[in-house]
């Protein structure tokens, strides 16, 4: 499955400051991952966006965005934006910075033997 290299670019610039940032290919798409973390990514050409769980309904009411379902079950606390969500400079720095903002309180994924 092929993701949007023009997202993948945004993002990258969108993230050129920080440090411990690290991409890498999975669920068909490309992920961004922050201190260790899953913080971004994107599936096809949508942006995902690992957000506070606590904030997800509200999120999914935003223009663009709905629920991750990628294995066909919601997983709440995960929302994708189409390029309606996204358009602009402001809108897309918007998703950003809410999962940096949920980055410094997620928990890492536990590391594979």
């Amino acid at each position: 499955m092929a993701y949007s290299e023009k997202l993948a670019n945004r993002i990258r610039e969108r993230f050129s400051e920080l440090r411990n940032v690290v991409e890498k290919e999975m669920m068909g798409g490309l992920t961004f991952m922050y201190n260790g973390k899953m913080c971004v990514g994107i599936i096809k050409d949508e942006l995902m966006c690992r957000i506070d769980p606590a904030f997800h309904e509200k999120a999914v009411e935003k223009t663009g965005c709905r629920t991750m379902d990628f294995t066909k079950r919601p997983m709440i606390g995960y929302v994708l934006i189409d390029e309606s969500g996204m358009k602009s400079k402001k809108d897309f720095d918007y998703w950003i910075n809410l999962s940096l903002d949920f980055n410094k309180k997620a928990k890492a994924s536990k590391k594979k033997k």
